[in-house]
């Protein structure tokens, strides 16, 4: 075993991959509008990559900044911006920070933002009253180097959904350790997370994000569904198919078992309507899927 050396730089050994910055930065926006108030509420990371190396072997900081002045870039940010979603917020951060610190090469930042919708009471929309009615979450990821063309890819995360019929599960291996039975009516939960990828960094955003949405829910509720892995590549093929702005999707797509209850030992039958839903272990499946060439 070689002497063990601290603080002493070794020539043979260098700096590879690195980047730094601020995680979980929460910022709410409220846009008071004479006749109704917008609330967003987002969370933020963002990460950077450069000239870091003297910092990481030397200790020099001169080249760092603040991860906490980061976190206020994006308050200061939030509270100036134009931008009506987090796609374009993401862009108009990444050329601030490459702005204003030329030892940084490229940025990437992370938004995630939570469901708020106005509060129907009496049958209208509440103008400053705000509920959460879903756990739902829209997501956006920008990258860009200095001087490059930004990378944006949109999603979403947790959109859980179930339907009732339309789905089986038959002819699948069977060995010695199979106990699963086949079934040919069962029930089809799932916690869908979706990430797509766009052609250009001027997409239009806003409108693409509800349509790309709607579609994979169409494709799920009508898919005479073999499996949960045939459902889901025929969601992200129709989106495809449907949607020219975007160059692939990535699909993640839990199997949230709910289990037929055995009535049996008590005298009851069971016709396909009294289950026991389980969180784990549950079944998992991703996929990407692109365009050709």
């Amino acid at each position: 075993m070689g002497t063990q050396r601290t603080g002493e730089a070794d020539p043979m050994i260098t700096l590879a991959e690195n980047r730094y910055g601020k995680s979980r930065v929460r910022v709410v926006k409220v846009k008071r509008h004479p006749d109704r108030h917008d609330f967003r509420e987002w969370t933020v990371e963002v990460l950077l990559e450069g000239d870091f190396g003297s910092c990481f072997v030397e200790g020099d900081n001169s080249k760092i900044l603040p991860t906490d002045t980061m976190k206020n870039t994006v308050y200061s940010l939030a509270r100036t911006t134009s931008a009506e979603c987090m796609e374009e917020f993401g862009k108009e951060l990444i050329a601030f920070l490459l702005d204003r610190n030329p030892q940084v090469s490229a940025a990437h930042v992370t938004l995630s933002e939570k469901a708020w919708e106005h509060l129907h009471t009496g049958g209208r929309p509440h103008p400053t009253t705000f509920v959460q009615s879903s756990a739902e979450c829209q997501t956006a990821e920008v990258a860009a180097a200095r001087n490059g063309i930004p990378s944006v890819r949109s999603g979403l995360e947790n959109l859980v959904i179930l339907k009732t019929a339309g789905s089986e599960f038959v002819g699948f291996i069977k060995d010695s350790l199979t106990t699963l039975p086949e079934a040919t009516d069962r029930l089809f939960g799932t916690a869908v997370r979706a990430r797509w990828n766009y052609t250009s960094p001027s997409a239009p955003f806003i409108a693409l994000r509800p349509i790309i949405r709607e579609i994979m829910l169409s494709v799920f509720a009508g898919h005479s569904s073999k499996s949960v892995q045939h459902t889901l590549y025929a969601m992200g093929d129709t989106v495809l198919a449907n949607v020219p702005e975007i160059a692939d999707i990535e699909l993640t797509m839990p199997n949230k078992h709910c289990l037929l209850v055995d009535l049996s030992r008590f005298g009851q039958d069971n016709p396909n309507e009294i289950f026991v839903p389980i969180d784990e272990p549950h079944g998992y499946i991703e996929a990407r899927i692109r365009r050709q060439g």
